[in-house]
């Protein structure tokens, strides 16, 4: 890849402003302009438009499967789940510098940014009006999205080349910097950015201050890390310094949403949930056709469990397209405290609604002759109609004595609960008998859903899930992507105390709090109740009527939850509050947490210090689970080894294993590789292409 033919992709893509539109308002309605020159960025009309056009490269988390491949696949949050992905989940022998999925479209991506960017830096001082009330914010966005661009390289591919003009015609000679060097440019754009921006945006979507505060907090944290331990030494009092600094500066600004389901309580484009205080930093979707551009918002695809194919059940827009890439892991179920934790019940789809009575499944004689089915029932009876549950996932603990199998057929699942036959298809983490187990070896699995492989069945992350899409097929998603909130700022800060030793545990402890008794229940709230984005149906005009996006009769969105049933709590129905109960009251709740403690014990936690950064990544997960951290936390603390081969079931599938001396980065792409030049103009020698990739590719 010659770093010159990046220039003219992306500021031709720069000047295409409209594809990024949000709202109707928003700054990125540009009007489409693709008849100039690269001197058109000579002008301060063309300089705004190739920053609105920059932003475009934010949306790439979102865009495609790369997402889940670089940040949720291969930890252990998440195993593979319909769709097997060996490169990513089990780190096989085709995750290499060819053509892998997600590995060559980060790379230009983020490449794609640093030039438009470096225009930016270049051409705003030469040709911006200096007096122009935009002119900090133009140069601070150039400064600010710089930095991004080699912060997500960083991350994934260690040092990496840092080119910091733009180009004026072909160049191939480049040669890797340093992961020191790499760094130190970073937080010197992010201070810059952080001088230069506004506190509040011009308009809904643009970089502030507290977005360069967010990533400055977050590359000194980085830097402070496992993973560059060879080197960081003399920077990491003043990085955690610098991470609670910035980081109280984000949460100050952005306070976090009182209720946690705020944040995921989509129901239309641009609505409320959108612009919640705690939202930092977002890529900008909606459900304009006309600004989708290639991709639009997938991240919608990837969480889902297969339910289109049960009995009773078929796709509509608010169940979601089920692409099923990603399936919760045991671990995911165990890190929860789902008695207390909303988090869990908020974060996760445990009922799926019946909309299609025709096909539902019926009593049968042989139902009725065991003397297992429900009194009164006749044969041939419908197990359910549509409008009731049609399927239920049952999260309860070992020794629960209730739920046991009985027949298990592709589209019709039958598990008794007390000797009875339940009417929905209904998935149970442990049946009667069965101990507490990771469900890492595949043939060793508890309960009727983890020993499907591929995982096809799972207890769904219910984050991303989009009911405004306008097809039941369509693959654009229109909510915005949440890029930084202020609860990753929380947990950094927390980790800042965490790593400057015991004394400081009180204080992450009084920062770790804020989050927990946020995700305790309120006095009188309901939890039986589930929202999540697939209610969105109920106000796109695409579902109404027959024929729409759901069907007539019903729709696979419910606003139930198992919550009672999963916790063996029937009958005991409470509205009392949990926050009290989620609440630290000093560090030998972390040290002796029951929540954790399971954990820590495979893991092999036993000093204080191995338990509160236990802890600190087990909050991470209760907080942020699936929203695009995952891989990344886990390499910068070097904590991904033993945590994949502790609870991926990657570890017994004979697909790859993970190798701590490869697997913390990426291998750099082979096209690049092949298309730059050594110093004196020639071809890389195989040993020189060797030498600049990363060990073990």
């Amino acid at each position: 890849m010659k770093f010159n033919s990046i220039l003219y992709a992306t500021t031709l893509a720069a000047m295409m402003g409209g594809a990024l539109a949000s709202c109707s308002d928003s700054f990125l309605d540009e009007e489409l302009k693709t008849e100039y020159s690269t001197d058109y960025f000579k002008t301060p009309e063309g300089l705004d438009d190739l920053v609105t056009g920059a932003y475009q490269k934010l949306k790439f988390k979102f865009n495609y499967i790369w997402a889940i491949e670089c940040h949720n696949m291969g930890v252990d949050e998440f195993t593979d789940a319909n769709n097997t992905m060996p490169a990513w989940n089990h780190y096989g022998q085709s995750l290499n510098s060819g053509e892998t999925g997600a590995n060559q479209p980060m790379w230009d991506n983020y490449y794609g940014l640093v030039e438009p960017a470096n225009l930016i830096i270049a051409n705003v001082p030469q040709y911006y009006n200096q007096n122009s009330a935009t002119y900090n914010t133009r140069l601070g966005e150039g400064y600010f999205l710089r930095a991004y661009a080699y912060f997500e390289l960083v991350k994934q591919f260690g040092g990496v080349p840092v080119k910091l003009e733009p180009s004026s015609s072909v160049e191939t000679y480049f040669t890797r910097n340093s992961e020191e060097e790499v760094y130190q440019q970073i937080i010197a754009d992010l201070e810059e950015a952080y001088r230069l921006l506004p506190e509040k945006p011009e308009i809904t979507g643009r970089i502030t201050k507290s977005a360069a505060a967010h990533f400055l907090a977050k590359a000194h944290l980085f830097r402070a890390s496992e993973l560059y331990s060879g080197w960081n030494s003399s920077y990491v009092a003043a990085d955690l310094d610098a991470v609670i600094k910035y980081g109280q500066e984000v949460v100050a600004a952005h306070p976090l949403c009182n209720d946690y389901v705020e944040l995921w309580d989509y129901q239309k484009p641009n609505s409320t949930n959108e612009n919640v205080s705690e939202v930092v930093l977002a890529a900008q979707f909606s459900n304009d056709e006309a600004t989708w551009g290639r991709f639009g918002n997938q991240l919608h695809l990837y969480y889902p469990s297969v339910y289109q194919d049960m009995k009773g059940t078929k796709r509509d827009i608010s169940g979601g397209r089920e692409f099923s890439y990603v399936s919760a892991t045991e671990y995911t179920m165990e890190v929860f405290d789902r008695v207390n934790d909303s988090r869990f019940w908020k974060s996760f789809i445990t009922c799926y609604g019946a909309n299609n009575t025709a096909g539902a499944p019926t009593w049968t004689a042989e139902d009725i002759a065991s003397g297992k089915a429900p009194a009164g029932v006749q044969a041939g009876d419908k197990r359910f109609v549509a409008g009731q549950i049609g399927i239920k996932y049952i999260v309860n603990n070992p020794g629960d004595t209730r739920f046991e199998n009985f027949e298990v057929g592709g589209a019709d699942v039958k598990a008794l609960k007390n000797g009875t036959i339940c009417a929905p298809h209904t998935f149970v983490r442990y049946f009667k008998g069965e101990a507490q187990n990771w469900n890492t070896d595949i043939n060793n699995t508890t309960g009727n859903y983890y020993g499907i492989v591929p995982h096809k069945r799972s207890v769904a992350l219910s984050k991303f899930r989009d009911g405004y899409r306008n097809s039941i097929a369509s693959q654009f998603g229109t909510r915005d992507g949440i890029i930084a909130r202020s609860a990753d700022d929380v947990l950094m800060i927390a980790e800042a105390y965490i790593r400057k030793g015991e004394s400081s545990y009180p204080q992450a402890i009084e920062w770790i709090n804020k989050l927990r008794q946020r995700a305790g229940y309120a006095e009188g709230e309901d939890r039986s109740v589930n929202v999540d984005g697939g209610q969105a149906y109920k106000n796109n005009a695409y579902c109404s009527g027959k024929g729409g996006g759901y069907s007539a009769d019903g729709a696979i969105y419910s606003d139930a939850n198992t919550y009672y049933e999963s916790n063996n709590m029937e009958g005991q129905e409470t509205t009392a509050s949990t926050k009290s109960a989620m609440t630290l009251n000093s560090v030998a709740d972390v040290y002796d947490s029951p929540t954790d403690a399971l954990i820590y014990q495979k893991l092999g936690c036993s000093s204080p210090a191995e338990k509160m950064m236990c802890f600190l990544l087990n909050e991470r997960t209760r907080e942020l689970c699936g929203e695009l951290y995952r891989w990344e936390d886990l390499a910068r603390t070097k904590t991904l080894d033993a945590r994949w081969h502790a609870f991926n079931d990657g570890v017994s599938r004979g697909l790859g294993n993970f190798s701590a001396s490869t697997h913390y980065y990426r291998p750099i792409p082979q096209s690049f590789l092949d298309g730059i030049t050594n110093e004196s103009g020639a071809a890389l020698s195989n040993d020189e292409k060797q030498q600049m990739q990363n060990p073990g590719y």
